[in-house]
């Protein structure tokens, strides 16, 4: 083994027989050589079996020290760095929890779930947040913690996290900004994040992404004539559901069971026509949502419209590829829709009704249907 085995046998023996004093030059001799060394994981085990031991009697100061050595450190010794990041003191697991390497999502997720804030804030400032760390992050984190990770250019986002910053953005303008400026937030997050934000905030966040804003316009626009050339085979048939749909509405008669009746149907054409006319939204918006499985925007419609968990499930499962979504999607797709404000789902809707009038003397010079 290393030198013969000689450096680890002192060690053992400065345990065995050592007083404090030797046991902590021991450490930080065993520390300066692991650190400054090359050596194969088994070597590192072993070090780290060592410095474990040699811990067992020392103060806080010191470990803080310890974890100080160790942070940066691709030779930390994993059963060490674990010790150290599970410390209750966070000036002893602060360090390698914003800056070791050797310390998984799996380990990171524990850390946040049984321990404070602080610890939390020391995770959201690491150099890479992986997606299931930002997650519980967003969920469990306090208002520091949530911003810091806002902000970090090396964190990484779901769509649930967005979600969550979204919401907890509305009474917090620092938040909705930081969310905002996020170079990867989807277009449908950032409509939301619109409604929520301050005039202020709304006023900044339009002057420095006008790229998103024209995102929710070009996701508004720039569908013009999907539609009508996915039924351009079958004009006169289309035409006449479109009359049909549209003569009932007229009357009164196109409502929430009327949607549910032609989604559980598949009437994919009928569902469509309807909700362009109930939601005030052009067909081929309605139609991209539906083929693109946008389920966050068939969620806003269904509450804006203030419809059952039945009728938005039916139209989650029309949109869904091969008309299927897991139970476990599905527990959260229904989840996200009892906790959804029909205020603020309306408030979203009215965004893209804004861009679609404004597009509209654009898309006039484009073919429609009559």
């Amino acid at each position: 083994m290393i030198e013969n085995g000689k450096i680890l046998q002192d060690l053992d023996d400065v345990i065995a027989r050592g007083s404090s004093e030797s046991r902590a030059k021991a450490l930080w001799h065993a520390t300066d050589v692991l650190v400054g060394g090359e050596f194969s994981e088994e070597q590192i085990r072993i070090f780290g079996d060592v410095i474990v031991r040699l811990t067992e009697e020392i103060e806080e100061a010191a470990r803080a020290e310890l974890s100080r050595r160790l942070a940066h450190s691709n030779n930390a010794p994993p059963k060490v760095v674990q010790m150290l990041a599970f410390d209750d003191s966070i000036e002893v697991a602060g360090p390698v929890l914003q800056f070791s390497p050797r310390l998984d999502a799996k380990s990171l997720i524990a850390n946040i779930r049984s321990k404070g804030q602080p610890h939390l804030l020391a995770i959201s400032r690491r150099h890479q947040v992986p997606v299931e760390v930002t997650d519980e992050l967003v969920t469990r984190g306090n208002q520091e913690v949530v911003q810091t990770v806002a902000a970090n250019d090396g964190a990484r986002f779901s769509d649930f996290a967005f979600r969550q910053m979204v919401k907890r953005s509305e009474t917090d303008a620092v938040l909705a900004e930081r969310v905002g400026l996020r170079k990867e937030i989807p277009p449908q997050m950032f409509a939301q994040l619109m409604v929520k934000a301050s005039d202020a905030v709304r006023r900044k966040l339009e002057r420095e992404r006008p790229e998103l804003t024209a995102a929710i316009g070009a996701s508004v626009a720039n569908a013009a004539g999907q539609l009508y050339s996915k039924f351009a085979s079958g004009q006169e048939s289309y035409l006449a559901l479109k009359r049909a749909v549209t003569e009932a509405h007229k009357a009164g008669r196109l409502n929430e069971k009327s949607i549910l009746t032609y989604a559980l149907a598949h009437k994919f054409e009928e569902v469509v026509i309807g909700l362009s006319l109930l939601c005030a939204l052009p067909l081929d918006v309605v139609e991209q949502t539906l083929t693109q499985n946008n389920r966050d925007m068939i969620l806003v419609l269904s509450k804006a419209l203030e419809f059952s968990w039945e009728t938005a499930m039916a139209l989650l499962f029309l949109g869904a590829e091969n008309h299927r979504i897991s139970a476990n999607e599905l527990e959260d797709l229904k989840a996200e829709f009892k906790r959804a404000d029909v205020r603020m789902s309306r408030g979203i809707l009215q965004v893209y009704q804004s861009h679609w009038r404004a597009a509209e003397p654009e898309r006039a010079l484009s073919p429609q249907l009559h």
